[in-house]
């Protein structure tokens, strides 16, 4: 089969040592159904896609800076870097348990208790326990402090009524962070509180949502009656709103540090393979400018990427910066998703594998590109803190 991909270049892209076992690791581990850059009947299932998260972990490559108690290599962010250096580099497969090792972990490490940091952060790494988030509502998506979701203390515990929307993953988690009001509406970031719901308690339904896409990762959960031990409460009462800026900022600046070098590994797969074919090269050629232009802005959001870095191992801490690498890599990104899927959709009948490859990762790449401006805080959310938060402007009046 022809084939075209970043990953069997040959060497690390990036120099030191962690970089180097990373990519050996991949290498050797990434098989054709787990990878994204092939078009294969029968992809990786649910299952093999979990044991290869639980088999990265093992090799180093998962919870790289977390402490050796929990279940972590207690290494630090440069290590971290390194690694997602390559990760980004391969066509790998979207993380089921993402949520589990990007947002609640770190949260568990900040707010949670002893015991909650025992049993909960080594599940997570080991693919055990699979975590979704229960930020957004109807009618509460990016601005938060507006949830409905009501929480009431009983002789029993706390009883949780409400709902939660777009909830990626809750379909196959076994615990939600789940984020709600102990206060009136009214009160917006006072009285909030961030639990470790089981999402086996009875009283919760999750409906699946179909995305443009054909994937079904989305869901809504119906929260009825539904009663949580006051030992899952993360953190103390009213003091979730802090927690949960706490999760933003970790999710907008040093999450997900793979997304600059796997924009750069689209630029270079669709480079790479539309240079197979004459025709398909001369399609590309059209896009000189534009393409020139990712390659510019692929840089920069490496540049954000490593600055940041920098900054966290000096001791300074980021805060509201984290919405710049955000803001930048979603709105560069689509705009590649956009222009990559304008090439693939000109390409003659009877193209070889090696575009049949690229068509088909990048048309799927542009349709979950259009959401990218919306989670994780819309661009306007990113605009309106970097206005607010950074430049100190005033609302126009």
């Amino acid at each position: 089969m022809t084939s075209v991909s970043p990953l069997e270049a040959g060497t690390p892209g990036q120099t030191g040592a962690y970089a180097a076992q990373a990519y050996q690791w991949l290498k050797q581990n990434l098989n054709d159904r787990l990878r994204t850059d092939r078009c294969l009947d029968q992809p990786a299932s649910l299952e093999e896609k979990i044991r290869f998260e639980a088999a990265q972990h093992r090799a180093g490559l998962a919870g790289i800076t977390w402490p050796k108690e929990y279940g972590g290599h207690g290494l630090t962010l440069r290590e971290h870097l390194e690694a997602n250096r390559e990760i980004g580099r391969a066509p790998m497969p979207n993380a089921i348990n993402s949520i589990g090792k990007e947002l609640a972990g770190p949260i568990i490490m900040a707010v949670g208790n002893e015991r909650q940091k025992s049993t909960y952060l080594p599940a997570i790494l080991s693919m055990e326990n699979i975590w979704c988030q229960g930020f957004s509502e109807p009618g509460a998506g990016s601005d938060l402090a507006a949830l409905r979701t009501k929480a009431e203390r009983t002789a029993d515990g706390w009883r949780i009524n409400g709902q939660k929307i777009w909830t990626s993953g809750a379909s196959k988690s076994s615990r939600c962070m789940l984020l709600a009001r102990t206060g009136a509406r009214e009160d917006r970031h006072k009285g909030l509180v961030l639990f470790a719901v089981p999402m086996s308690s009875p009283g919760i339904t999750v409906r699946e949502i179909q995305s443009i896409d054909g994937d079904r990762s989305f869901c809504e959960v119906f929260f009825n009656d539904v009663i949580v031990d006051e030992a899952e409460m993360l953190g103390a009462p009213d003091e979730g709103w802090a927690a949960a800026s706490r999760v933003l900022s970790i999710e907008r600046a040093t999450n997900r540090m793979y997304r600059a070098w796997r924009f750069e590994s689209e630029l270079d797969h669709l480079i790479a393979a539309c240079r197979s074919d004459n025709a398909a090269f001369a399609i590309m050629k059209g896009y000189r400018r534009e393409l020139a232009q990712c390659r510019v802005e692929v840089e920069l959001i490496k540049g954000h990427v490593e600055t940041l870095v920098d900054d966290l191992l000096a001791g300074q801490q980021i805060g509201p910066r984290g919405s710049f690498p955000k803001l930048y890599w979603s709105e560069s990104h689509q705009r590649f998703a956009q222009i990559a899927y304008e090439i693939v959709s000109r390409f003659p009948p009877g193209a070889n594998q090696a575009l049949k490859d690229l068509r088909a990762r990048m048309e799927g790449i542009y349709l979950s590109s259009r959401a990218e401006t919306i989670y994780a805080g819309t661009t306007e959310i990113q605009l309106d803190i970097i206005a607010k938060r950074i430049l100190n402007l005033k609302k126009a009046a």
